[in-house]
């Protein structure tokens, strides 16, 4: 029997496909989506904190939970805690689902220019809109 698999939406680096599977995850279920009423913030690492009126961009996976267990254990990846939050993909349909976020967001002056280049990068690879590649910083 083979283990079933939730929906959970990635906005960082997670967002690229190969990157989960190096990391011994099978992505499923590809959708590219956004979260109403987050903002990405970016210290050394992404997280969405609630805002108003914003929006978040990042890609939707059906993961097992021992996948979510495995690619969350990592080094600085502890930190990370799962919420629901309700996606909307981007052909209109609406989907729950977990995200990981920080229990508490970075500083304002807490930077990685290289990550926040990264995710740059793969957020343009994926086709989002060039206005929010261009926030990203």
């Amino acid at each position: 029997m083979t283990e079933r698999r939730i929906d959970v939406f990635f906005y960082g680096l997670f967002m690229d496909a190969e990157l989960l599977r190096r990391n011994e995850v099978t992505p499923a279920e590809p959708r590219p989506a956004h979260v109403d009423g987050f903002q990405l913030r970016i210290g050394q690492r992404a997280t969405l904190i609630p805002s108003s009126g914003a929006r978040a961009y990042g890609m939707l996976f059906a993961l097992t939970h021992a996948e979510l267990e495995r690619l969350y254990s990592g080094p600085g990846l502890e930190h990370y805690r799962p919420e629901g939050v309700l996606a909307r993909t981007l052909d209109g349909g609406d989907c729950p689902a977990l995200c990981y976020n920080l229990r508490e967001a970075p500083s304002n002056d807490d930077r990685n220019p290289e990550y926040a280049a990264r995710l740059q990068g793969v957020l343009s690879n994926l086709g989002f809109p060039a206005e929010y590649v261009a926030s990203v910083a």
